[in-house]
C-alpha cells in the first residue's frame, strides 16, 4: 500500500508541474518548449498510471493470496452441504490439473466436454470481473439460477409528491408514475484462454486461481465495452447508446459546449441535470482524451475543477466527484456527439446467469506445452432508471 500511495503522489506532483507550465504562459499561450516540456510530463504521467495500476493489482493478488493460503475458498455453512462443496472444488481443481472428470457435473448441450464449475470458482471470477469493470463495482448486480429472463422495470416517470392529509381524509392515487419493462436474457460470452502446463504444475497459486485470473481479464474488456457502448441486442445496453429502454437523448446535455469540447459551465448543467438523490455516489465516465481537456479547466476564480488523487484505491475528482476512465467511452469531438457521462452506477443492473462452465483442451496446444480453457458465462445488463444518468453531448453544429 506504501508503494502504491507514494507513486500516487508522484503523479500528483507531476500534474502540478503541468499546472505550473500552464499558469506561467504568456496570456495562456504555451510557446514550443513549454508544449514540450508538457508532453514529457504527460508521458511519464501516463507510465506512473500503469504502474499503478500494476501494483493496486499485485497487492489484491497477495490479499488473496494470503487469505487462500494455497487452498480453494469454502464456504461457511458446513455439514454435509459444505463437505459436497470441498469434494466438488477438489474435483474440479483435479480436472484443471489432469482433465480427470471423476463425479463432474458436465453440460449436456456440449456432450463430455464442459465442466459445470463449483460456485468457489464462479465468485473468484466474478470478483475478479468486479474488480477489472468499474462499471460492475458501482452497478446493482444479480445472479440467476435456472431461470431463463429477468424482467426488469424500468422508471419511464416518477410519481408526484405526495400529500398532507388528515386523520380522516381521503388518500390522491398518484397517477404520474409510469414503468417501462426490459427484460434481461443473459447472452452467452466466450473466451479460451492458455496457460502452460509447468506454470499448472508448480504454482503455488491453486489452479483455479489461475484460470479464473484469465478467463475474468479475457471476460472484463468484453464485459467494458459492452456495458459502455453496447446496443442490447444480443449484448447489454449500454450507457452511450440512446434507447427508450435505457438512457434517452432526453438526459443529453450539451448546454454551453461547443461542437469541439466541453466547458467548465457544460460540465457544471451536466451534474446539475441530475437530481441531488442520484448525486451521492456518482461518477464521472470519461476517456483519457476527455481526461487530457478536463485537467486544464479551471473555474472564473482560477481553480482548477480536476483534483488528483494521493490516497491508493481512491480516483481522481472532477467538480467533487470521482472521475472513473475507460478506453471505450467515446472520444471523437465532434459536433453532436457524447465524449462523457455523469451518473450513479447504481441505477445500471447487471445479470449473472449459471451455471458456468469450463472445457477443457489438451491436446490441441500440446506442441506449444499448453493447455486451453474454454470458459462460458452468460450475462445482460442495462440502466433502470435514467434520470440518474446525464451524457456530456457537444453541442450541434
Amino acid at each position: 500500500m506504501h508503494k502504491v500511495t507514494e507513486l500516487r503522489q508522484t503523479r500528483a506532483n507531476l500534474i502540478g508541474e503541468v499546472r505550473k507550465i500552464q499558469d506561467a504562459a504568456t496570456n495562456g499561450v504555451l510557446s514550443a518548449d513549454d508544449l514540450s516540456r508538457i508532453d514529457a510530463i504527460e508521458k511519464d504521467i501516463k507510465s506512473l498510471e500503469g504502474n499503478i495500476g500494476v501494483a493496486e493489482r499485485q497487492e489484491a493478488r497477495e490479499r488473496e493470496l494470503a487469505t487462500t493460503n494455497g487452498k480453494p475458498i469454502h464456504g461457511a455453512d458446513g455439514g454435509a452441504d459444505e463437505e459436497r462443496s470441498k469434494k466438488y472444488a477438489a474435483d474440479f481443481r483435479n480436472f484443471l490439473l489432469t482433465g480427470e472428470r471423476r463425479d463432474l457435473a458436465a453440460d449436456t448441450a456440449s456432450a463430455g466436454g464442459n465442466i459445470v464449475a463449483p460456485q468457489q470458482f464462479v465468485q473468484q471470477v466474478l470478483k475478479k470481473l468486479d474488480d477489472l469493470v468499474f462499471v460492475r463495482q458501482g452497478a446493482t448486480k444479480y445472479t440467476l439460477g435456472s431461470f431463463a429472463n429477468l424482467g426488469v422495470p424500468t422508471i419511464s416517470a416518477n410519481a408526484s409528491d405526495a400529500d398532507w392529509t388528515t386523520e380522516v381524509q381521503a388518500v390522491s392515487a398518484d397517477s404520474a408514475l409510469t414503468f417501462g419493462k426490459r427484460t434481461m436474457a443473459p447472452n452467452l460470452l466466450s473466451k479460451l484462454v492458455k496457460v502452460s502446463m509447468k506454470l499448472l504444475e508448480v504454482a503455488t497459486i491453486p489452479a483455479e486461481s489461475i484460470v479464473a485470473d484469465r478467463l475474468a481479464y479475457a471476460f472484463a474488456l468484453t464485459q467494458e465495452k459492452a456495458f459502455l457502448t453496447g446496443d442490447g441486442s444480443g449484448k447489454p445496453l449500454g450507457l452511450f447508446t440512446a434507447s427508450a429502454s435505457g438512457i434517452s437523448t432526453g438526459r443529453d446535455v450539451s448546454t454551453d459546449n461547443t461542437t469541439t469540447a466541453f466547458t467548465v459551465n457544460g460540465l457544471i448543467e451536466t451534474v446539475y441535470s441530475v437530481k441531488a438523490q442520484y448525486r451521492q455516489g456518482a461518477n464521472w465516465l470519461l476517456h483519457r482524451d476527455a481526461v487530457k481537456m478536463a485537467r486544464k479547466l479551471k473555474d472564473s476564480n482560477g481553480q482548477y475543477l480536476w483534483q488528483p488523487s494521493v490516497a491508493a484505491g481512491q480516483p481522481d475528482t472532477l467538480l467533487g466527484y470521482a472521475v472513473r476512465e475507460s478506453e471505450y467511452v467515446p472520444n471523437t469531438f465532434t459536433a453532436g456527439l457524447y465524449v462523457g457521462l455523469f451518473g450513479n452506477l447504481s441505477y445500471y443492473w447487471i445479470v449473472d446467469q449459471l451455471p458456468y462452465t469450463v472445457q477443457r483442451l489438451t491436446e490441441l496446444y500440446a506442441a506449444t506445452n499448453q493447455i486451453g480453457f474454454i470458459g462460458r458465462m452468460s450475462s445482460d445488463g442495462a440502466p433502470v432508471d435514467e434520470n440518474a444518468f446525464a451524457r456530456v453531448k457537444l453541442a450541434a453544429s
